[in-house]
């Protein structure tokens, strides 16, 4: 039944599509297609506005329209539906060997000093060549929420451009660190939230640096890490670095 009341509009020509509304959307109702927020219907968007703030852009605002009442059942089923499609699974597929867990030895190096990242954790080998992987597999949808390599770990989640952009990101981050990569753009943001929630919850995790690139998609990274954070309940030291697309740390 439509009614007039107040809902969310999207501006598609300033959205950049870094989904920030769709994490700050509790009901559901944003998504990211074709590269842009929209609204998926009226019906689950109650026209509060929690999402505006969120928007490096200011894309989003709240406007009065003739729009179908919203609909708390069918938000409640949305919400059902997404949780179900987005639960992580810890059964490793048979033959992949993108999925199957390993670890390797430390690398050795000819000299490691301390580095300010991940709350003073990080420490990083000088020598040149030297991979400071410790384990497979890294991209976020695929590490095991109980992969033994996470256990009492100082994880680094980073945003995949991140390792292209930075050029000495082995000998700053991983050295002794566990690490998972992903796109906040283009992947499922509630599916990071909901493993990352279950990572935090029995991994024991140390500490957390979050690495993004400047570009405001990425910005979306330590909001899916601090919402995971809170679903968890762990309480962890997190720390926030920002790379320029020069490869420069920003912050």
């Amino acid at each position: 039944m439509k009614v007039m009341r107040k809902i969310i509009e999207i501006d598609e020509e300033r959205c950049n599509g870094c989904g920030n509304c769709v994490l700050a959307c509790a009901e559901g109702a944003i998504q990211i297609i074709d590269g842009k927020a929209k609204v998926i219907a009226d019906k689950y968007c109650d026209g509060l506005g929690a999402c505006i703030g969120d928007c490096p852009e200011d894309a989003l605002k709240i406007i009065e329209r003739e729009a179908d009442d919203f609909d708390e059942a069918a938000v409640e089923e949305l919400l059902k539906q997404k949780e179900k499609a987005t639960k992580p699974s810890e059964t490793i597929a048979c033959g992949c060997s993108s999925s199957v867990v390993q670890t390797f030895p430390a690398a050795s190096a000819e000299k490691s000093t301390d580095c300010a990242c991940a709350n003073k954790a990080v420490s990083h080998s000088v020598s040149g060549g030297v991979s400071s992987l410790g384990h497979w597999p890294v991209q976020i949808k695929l590490v095991p929420a109980g992969a033994p390599f996470l256990k009492g770990a100082h994880l680094v989640i980073a945003a995949d451009c991140v390792p292209v952009a930075y050029p000495t990101f082995h000998a700053d981050f991983l050295k002794g660190n566990a690490v998972m990569i992903g796109c906040p753009k283009f992947d499922d943001a509630d599916a990071y939230v909901e493993k990352l929630s279950q990572v935090f919850a029995v991994s024991g995790i140390k500490a957390i640096t979050v690495v993004r690139m400047e570009v405001p998609c990425c910005s979306a990274l330590p909001m899916i890490v601090t919402k995971a954070l809170a679903k968890s309940g762990a309480k962890i030291p997190l720390e926030e670095v920002v790379v320029t697309a020069q490869g420069k740390i920003l912050s």
